[in-house]
């Protein structure tokens, strides 16, 4: 079975992904900066897993398309042991054939103009959006390489368009989309998405407009059948919105 690494998976649209590949039977190594809450999405997607084997045992079926391995691992990816310890992780299932770079923060909420924005705030965002998934991708490519893998760099609309107040995160997304760019040029062996998903009900989001109601975002859910499209049919590197994907434009 493929093997992928999901950073950021404990909640929000890295929980719902590794849901969607848990359910194709993808092998899943997952990473969380909150312990318990990795625990319990660890727990969720166990329970997941043996409601399908057993669905699957009562129509007669072969459990081919049930995951043999979920595992999680409690950590910051801007932690190079724990970045190594993800790597090792997949390496025993296999070696990952996908790696998805989600984690990531939205940094002051709510969002200060860049004339106001703390710079210590501006060196984290930079360090855990960009150089932590980078330096993850480093490990990862010598494997990525040898089975013609695929890279996952989940971006935003921010990376584009100039909204007041996002000077931090947008700028640092840039920074990814041009970083994932000058990797697909580089990496012909690798498939390189950068991945902007939408507007998303998450609680990144939520920090994102504080004290407003965003219930009419779509649930991240509702994007998984796009993103297992767009792993499934492996288009050419390149910028990818899954909701062209989900509008049935190819990806």
């Amino acid at each position: 079975m493929p093997v992928a690494i999901i950073t950021g998976a404990s909640r929000g649209l890295g929980l719902a992904l590794t849901h969607g590949l848990a359910a194709a039977g993808w092998d899943l190594v997952i990473d969380g900066r909150d312990a318990a809450a990795l625990a319990n999405a660890h727990q969720a997607l166990v329970a997941a897993s043996r409601d399908r084997d057993a669905a699957t045992s009562a129509q007669g079926d072969a459990a081919a398309g049930a995951p043999r391995d979920l595992t999680a691992l409690p950590g910051d990816v801007t932690d190079p042991a724990h970045r190594l310890a993800l790597v090792a992780a997949a390496d025993r299932l296999g070696g990952a054939d996908l790696l998805v770079n989600n984690a990531g923060i939205l940094g002051p909420s709510p969002q200060p103009a860049l004339a106001d924005y703390p710079l210590d705030a501006l060196r984290e965002v930079y360090e855990v959006n960009v150089v932590a998934p980078l330096a993850l991708t480093q490990l990862a490519l010598p494997g990525l390489r040898a089975r013609g893998g695929a890279l996952v760099n989940v971006t935003s609309d921010a990376a584009v368009e100039a909204y007041e107040g996002w000077g931090g995160y947008g700028s640092a997304k840039a920074a990814v989309e041009q970083a994932s760019r000058i990797l697909a040029a580089e990496e012909p062996a690798v498939r390189v998405w950068w991945v902007d998903p939408g507007d998303l009900r998450t609680r990144m989001h939520q920090e994102a407009f504080p004290g407003e109601d965003i219930s009419d975002r779509p649930e991240p859910h509702t994007v998984v059948p796009a993103f297992r499209r767009l792993v499934e049919s492996r288009p050419p590197s390149g910028r990818i919105r899954l909701a062209d994907v989900l509008a049935g434009t190819p990806a």
